[in-house]
């Protein structure tokens, strides 16, 4: 970009992406995100408590806690604020994941759901949009036919081999590590929306 521009007091942006990486996802106006290893870092934390039946018996009740990064929240809300959409899909379900969401104002989601290509064409159907205004970011098999698909795929840098193959962009962030805010900004880029957002932060 030319830095001559700027208005006295803006900050220059530090980022760069290859231009022909930019140009692929230049149209995209929804992005998909798996969950695990990619919003998180893939591992499942399961804690014990107890929980009674009412009638003196009691049995352990595993609950998941999972960890999310706040780079990669503020990354989606941008996605927002730049007119795309973030959407998730994942084959898991979990209170903290529904609380987290919606804290980051993500309607757009499918829980529980392994097969994520029908879950992907109701969310375009319901958008109005196809598979080349789409991205998606996944890191395991489960994610490859929606991957396969879109006009942007990326995977984390820990990704499976088989997904980083298709992908047309693998992060240096692994996920849950700032993978998710790796492509938000490389999005926020190609939408020519990034200098613009950026400034907010320059008053």
């Amino acid at each position: 970009m030319d830095v001559s521009t700027l208005t006295p007091g803006a900050i220059t942006p530090a980022l760069n992406f290859p231009p022909q990486l930019l140009l692929l996802a230049q149209g995209v106006k929804v992005a998909f995100f798996d969950v695990d290893g990619v919003l998180t870092d893939g591992g499942l934390y399961f804690a014990e408590r107890q929980s009674h039946d009412g009638q003196g018996a009691s049995a352990l009740a595993g609950e998941t806690i999972k960890r999310f990064n706040s780079l990669d929240g503020h990354g989606l809300k941008m996605l927002q604020k730049a007119g795309i959409t973030p959407a998730v899909i994942t084959g898991r379900d979990s209170v903290v994941l529904r609380a987290r969401l919606q804290a980051l104002g993500i309607v757009h989601c499918h829980f529980g759901t392994e097969d994520k290509r029908p879950a992907a064409e109701k969310t375009l159907k319901e958008l109005g949009l196809d598979w080349d205004a789409a991205a998606f970011m996944g890191d395991d098999w489960p994610d490859l036919p929606v991957m396969r698909r879109v006009a942007f795929s990326c995977a984390p840098a820990n990704a499976h081999a088989e997904v980083k193959a298709v992908a047309t962009y693998v992060t240096q962030a692994t996920g849950g590590n700032g993978a998710v805010r790796e492509l938000c900004d490389l999005l926020l880029v190609a939408s020519g929306r990034y200098v613009t957002l950026l400034q907010e932060y320059a008053q």
